[in-house]
């Protein structure tokens, strides 16, 4: 029984310090850093092409700026499409009106 028990605790052992090389691996290699760290998206040229048909455009760049800043992303067009960033879609005002346009 004792031997079960010893046994068990080196295979667990064994399993732990296997996975933390192979992670330590990972981080040296750079793939657990590039996932963790998105490409951050330039959130005034974004802003500038969805809002350039907006009656109020340096309302519309404010609001597109603040979302995009959060989000890191931006609908493409002009408006709609905000299936394609769903946190863009999904911030809203105090109102709770949609703060992005």
């Amino acid at each position: 029984m004792a031997r079960s028990k010893a046994l068990i605790t080196s295979l667990l052992l064994f399993l732990l310090v296997l996975h933390l090389v192979q992670a330590d691996d990972e981080l040296v290699n750079g793939n657990q850093a590039a996932a963790a760290t998105p490409k951050k998206i330039d959130c005034g040229a974004a802003c500038k092409a969805r809002c350039r048909l907006s009656r109020r455009p340096n309302l519309c760049k404010r609001a597109c700026g603040t979302c995009c800043a959060r989000c890191n992303c931006v609908p493409p067009g002009t408006y709609g499409n905000q299936e394609a960033c769903a946190c863009y879609a999904n911030l809203t005002t105090h109102g709770g009106r949609k703060k992005c346009p």
